[in-house]
């Protein structure tokens, strides 16, 4: 393997902030109701509806985790990390073109900073939101085992409905100024790589970052970043309870005619028991359970990217899942960014194409 053309994350010495989770994300949809009646049969819970917006929550104590703005055009807008102390977020105000500390709108209170990443992306750090009260789920399935009898005369039957999720888990995100992007996160919300899936010239192609929260297990990655040629929505994913809580929701989704995208399997890097569907704008939405957790000393890996290396069973990842769609504006975007950005090349595209086929 040669010297990779792109330098491979690393921790950040000295964050600005460290991030404790991702607190929400922001969609513009032309129709919220709509995107409601996605999201419900999705697992999450309404809380606040208007003309002009949507907040949505899952089971856990946070007052809400997804966004919907009304607008023209279906777009995802950002994501937001919740920061522990108001020093943090005035040391956030310093970064190139941040706002100053301003009230946070929407359920729950609190402040924030709003800031723009190297790829466009809005990004919010926040602090002092109310938490509200759990929402009651089932537990997780008890399973027998050759060697553990844990259920005897005791069958059980998980209503079909949309499974309860618990958590939003983590947002993936292509961007064509991969190094940029990673670093910025690194440095400014104090998030260390996981697993870094590389090209055959040792220059990553996908970086999985998680929360640094010391001896407190953190998620495998709360953001993954993947080198491309514009700054798109890669999916959002949420946690449920058990795999078949997965399953069902499955079954649900498919009853009620939504697309479905992928799965179910099991991931290689993170573990997760996976399945993704298409919401109406076929933005990709994923059901996960039994991830992977990590204190901060665990090491970096380094990994071949390929399709094959994206899941340990399951059906094979389709190609629609990462191919763009042909247009006009795409092409545009491909040739700005071969032209522009610093980590994409010619000779790298070409390895991606081969490597996600």
């Amino acid at each position: 393997m040669t010297s990779p053309a792109t330098p491979r994350p690393r921790r950040h010495p000295s964050p600005t902030a460290r991030a404790l989770d991702l607190a929400y994300l922001t969609f513009q949809r032309p129709d919220l109701r709509l995107a409601e009646r996605f999201l419900l049969d999705f697992g999450l819970r309404t809380v606040e509806k208007s003309a002009n917006a949507l907040y949505m929550r899952h089971t856990g104590s946070s007052p809400f985790c997804c966004q919907i703005v009304h607008g023209a055009e279906a777009k995802f807008v950002g994501l937001a990390f919740t920061v522990a102390t108001r020093d943090e977020l005035d040391a956030l105000t310093l970064v190139s073109g941040a706002s100053d500390v301003e009230p946070l709108p929407g359920p729950g209170g609190g402040v924030r900073v709003r800031l723009t990443d190297p790829s466009g992306f809005a990004v919010e750090a926040v602090c002092g939101r109310s938490e509200v009260e759990s929402l009651p789920r089932r537990e997780p399935l008890r399973l027998n085992s050759p060697d553990s009898a844990a259920r005897v005369n005791a069958p059980q039957r998980p209503p079909l409905a949309p499974p309860a999720v618990t958590k939003l888990g983590h947002v993936a995100l292509e961007v064509s100024r991969f190094r940029d992007t990673c670093a910025w996160y690194t440095q400014h919300f104090g998030l260390i790589p996981s697993d870094v899936q590389v090209l055959p010239d040792g220059s990553p192609a996908v970086a999985f970052l998680r929360l640094d929260l010391g001896e407190t297990p953190a998620d495998h990655h709360t953001l993954a970043i993947v080198q491309g040629y514009k700054a798109v929505f890669g999916h959002c994913a949420y946690e449920v309870v058990d795999a078949d809580a997965v399953a069902m929701g499955q079954r649900f989704l498919r009853d009620y005619g939504w697309r479905h995208a992928w799965g179910m399997g099991r991931h290689i890097l993170g573990s997760q028991v996976f399945d993704y569907w298409n919401d109406p704008w076929r933005e990709k939405h994923e059901h996960y359970s039994d991830g992977d957790l990590f204190t901060s000393d665990a090491p970096m890996g380094v990994h071949d990217v390929s399709r094959e290396a994206m899941a340990q069973w399951g059906p094979p990842m389709p190609r629609s899942f990462t191919r763009p769609e042909l247009s006009g504006a795409n092409v545009r975007a491909l040739l700005r960014s071969l032209r522009d950005s610093p980590d994409l090349t010619a000779t790298k595209l070409l390895q991606l194409l081969i490597a996600f086929g």
